[in-house]
This record gives C-alpha cells, sequence and structure tokens, in this order.
C-alpha cells in the first residue's frame, strides 16, 4: 500500500508544540538517504522545497555533514515545525525560508541541488511548473533536480493503492492528483532539464533525477 503523502501529524513530546512528526517520514527517511548518497554533489548548498515537518531536513543535513542544507516551505506552520526540528541541530541546517515554488521570485539565488519530497501530488501543476524554472535558474549544469513520491508511469502498472490514492486527491482538490512521470519529462525539457534517472522506491513510490542541461 503507497505511504499517505498526506499523513497525519504527531505532535513530537519535545517540549515544544510546534514540532510535529509524521510516520511516513520516519519510514521513509532512510530508502531517500540510500539514494541521495549516489545522486547528491559533494559540496555546496542543498534546497529542499516542502520540507514539511522538518523531520527529512534534520535527518539529511545530519547525514550529509559536508552539505549546507536550506529547508523551505510556504505554510506557517511547516516553517514553524522545520524550526523546531533545527533546534539542537548541526550547524549545516540553515534556517528555514519561506518558499512559494509557483512564485518567480525565491530568496534563494542559487544552490548545489534542488530536493522535492511529496509535493507535485499534493499541489497545483503549476507549482511543479515554477519548480522546474526554480531549477533552472539557480542549478549550474549538470545539477540535479530530485522528486520523491507516487508517480504514474506509462510503462508501469499503476497500483490499485495508488489509484485509489489520486482518486481521493482529486476529491478534495481537482487541481490536485498523481502525476506522470513522462508529462514531468517533457515540461522539464523546455526548460533545460533532463530526465536522467528513475528509481523504484518502497511503497509504489518513485525517486527521479533530472540534470540542468549544459
Amino acid at each position: 500500500m503507497s505511504e499517505p503523502s498526506l499523513p497525519p501529524y504527531v505532535m513530537a513530546d519535545l517540549g515544544t508544540e510546534a514540532r510535529r512528526e509524521a510516520p511516513a517520514a520516519t519510514r521513509n527517511v532512510a530508502p531517500i538517504i540510500a539514494v541521495l548518497e549516489r545522486w547528491l554533489p559533494t559540496s555546496g548548498l542543498v534546497l529542499e522545497t516542502s520540507s514539511g515537518t522538518g523531520q527529512h531536513a534534520r535527518a539529511f543535513a545530519e547525514h550529509f555533514a559536508h552539505l549546507d542544507w536550506q529547508p523551505s516551505d510556504i505554510d506557517p506552520a511547516a516553517l514553524a515545525s522545520i524550526a523546531a526540528w533545527r533546534e539542537g541541530g548541526p550547524d549545516n541546517l540553515l534556517a528555514p525560508v519561506e518558499i512559494d515554488a509557483g512564485e518567480p521570485e525565491w530568496p534563494v539565488r542559487k544552490a548545489a541541488a534542488i530536493l522535492s519530497i511529496n509535493m507535485a501530488h499534493i499541489a497545483p501543476w503549476t507549482a511543479t511548473l515554477g519548480l522546474l524554472d526554480g531549477a533552472a535558474r539557480l542549478l549550474p549544469p549538470g545539477a540535479p533536480l530530485i522528486f520523491y513520491g507516487p508517480w504514474l508511469a506509462e510503462e508501469v502498472e499503476a497500483a490499485p493503492s495508488n489509484l485509489a490514492f489520486d482518486e481521493s486527491l482529486r476529491s478534495r482538490d481537482r487541481h490536485w492528483g498523481l502525476r506522470k512521470v513522462e508529462t514531468l519529462a517533457v515540461a522539464a525539457g523546455k526548460r533545460g532539464l533532463d530526465l536522467a534517472e528513475r528509481v523504484d522506491m518502497p511503497a509504489n513510490n518513485f525517486m527521479l533525477r533530472l540534470e540542468r542541461r549544459a
């Protein structure tokens, strides 16, 4: 069964009501790190969009100590949770910044990599297009834009749980829903980004690596 990407949040008993915890993020962090070990650069700043609770940002910054980790989100409650997870964390975990992926102006001007986890299906498609535009602005040639989440692919039979999840998303908001890898690849190609690799992940998810074209 696909992991719910609109997870129930539980309040961590850590002395702050701002700090939230998503069980799915606890489960998927290790498999994501295993792929990021191959895909991330050896130095520079990684911009994580839609950082959610901040659990991933804390774990990634601790694991990839050679990289500066910049979490971000558009939701004030998420930004507060990220800040709470940052407390007592490593120095390379930067303070969260507000980023609306669909807007042309971001507070980050350059990045060695961009990571988006579970955003594309719970935001309008225009947000993903904005993320592609942002990657084209911020990334140097050869740098990765990385996606994780439930995606549909033409040559892969969709899991029943993913189809049910897609229907549930669209019933909540007609602008939401699982996206096709091929649609993403076409839109990315128009912006100088090429789909370089796709990895099957647990619970019927994919990780996608796009590279900024030279």
